[in-house]
């Protein structure tokens, strides 16, 4: 294989980053090397950047929602080529536990994913397992394809909620995940989507992909806002997509009787106070949802009818991922999706 040198990104302490150089190792059989075009920025990155990550201890690489070329494939690799425009699944997973053999491989009790592996994708390549490429359709440009990641695990928790025809949902956080959870409830048919956030901006975002209603939580309380507008009936599904006390409590609190909250924010604080009763009083259920599982695919085909370009507010350079970081933790500045490009 030809010589690649690479240059990554990773957190070496919180609110620093650095590069690290080195050439890039001879691929397994399996294995395909990827060129990267756009890579965004995530949630996660940013609880790293913070060094608040509780499962990605510093130093480490960060990147893993990316889009770029094939360069290299490994010898036993048949089904990618040199030249394809791809994405990629960022999971890593066993492939011996229980869950991975029938096929619930985002129940592997080994899970982790690329960049805490030191395959992070704010670099120039990335090596990864041929089986979880996705060749791009040619509808999507890069920038929007480094936004599939997020989407799968906007689908991944929208289909572990069972949002049906007619519901009412509640979604905590504007961020791209919330976001992109407020357009999918609405695709599945929820007849209200009520989204709360502090951001005016990130709320204007929310109304463009179809949210029926927004809060902002600066101006006034949403519970009292989210009652008024349901008339007290409560929301059917809620979604916690922050990762703090206030906003977990909102999506138990925001639920009619035998309602169901999905959890995905990532908690710095892991430790937290909720009203136990609730389960009782009012049988309402709290279920988690991480990553994805199968459900690239899903993702891949119905990014077309989802406006993700509109995510996308501010672009860097690679060299530049300092300042690309400390922009998505600036309120004022306005950032929804950040990409980074080398």
């Amino acid at each position: 294989m030809e010589k690649f040198l690479n240059r990554i990104g990773r957190v070496i302490e919180p609110g620093k980053v650095d590069f690290i150089s080195c050439d890039v190792k001879e691929l397994t059989p399996d294995q395909v090397l990827i060129k990267i075009v756009s890579s965004a920025i995530c949630g996660s990155d940013l609880h790293i950047f913070k060094g608040k990550h509780p499962s990605a201890p510093l130093p480490v690489t960060i990147g893993h929602e990316f889009s770029g070329d094939i360069v290299a494939v490994g010898t036993s690799v048949s089904t990618l080529k040199a030249g394809d425009r791809v994405t990629v699944e960022p999971v890593l997973t066993c492939g011996e536990c229980s869950a991975c053999k029938t096929g619930n491989y985002g129940y592997c009790e080994k899970i982790s994913y690329t960049y805490r592996n030191g395959d992070g994708a704010m670099a120039h390549y990335i090596t990864v397992d041929a089986d979880r490429v996705y060749v791009l359709p040619s509808h999507l440009s890069y920038d929007t394809a480094a936004l599939i990641e997020p989407l799968s695990v906007a689908v991944h928790a929208v289909k572990r909620a069972d949002v049906k025809l007619g519901e009412k949902v509640l979604v905590l956080g504007a961020g791209s995940i919330g976001l992109l959870i407020t357009a999918l409830c609405r695709k599945m048919g929820a007849a209200e989507v009520v989204v709360v956030d502090f951001s005016s901006r990130k709320l204007a975002m929310a109304k463009t992909l179809g949210a029926t209603a927004v809060i902002n939580s600066r101006e006034t309380d949403p519970y009292v806002s989210f009652n008024e507008i349901t008339n007290g009936s409560g929301a059917d599904k809620s979604f916690e997509c922050v990762g703090v006390q206030d906003t977990l409590l909102q999506a138990m609190l925001g639920l009619r009787k035998n309602g169901l909250a999905t959890i995905l924010g990532i908690f710095e604080n892991p430790d937290v106070t909720i009203p136990v009763s609730r389960f009782v009083t009012h049988e309402i259920k709290v279920q988690g949802s991480q990553g994805y599982c199968w459900d690239f695919p899903t993702a891949l085909g119905i990014a077309k009818e989802i406006k993700l370009d509109e995510l996308i507010t501010h672009t860097f350079k690679l060299d530049d991922l300092q300042q690309a970081l400390e922009t998505c933790l600036d309120n004022t500045s306005g950032a929804i999706k950040v990409l980074v490009k080398p």
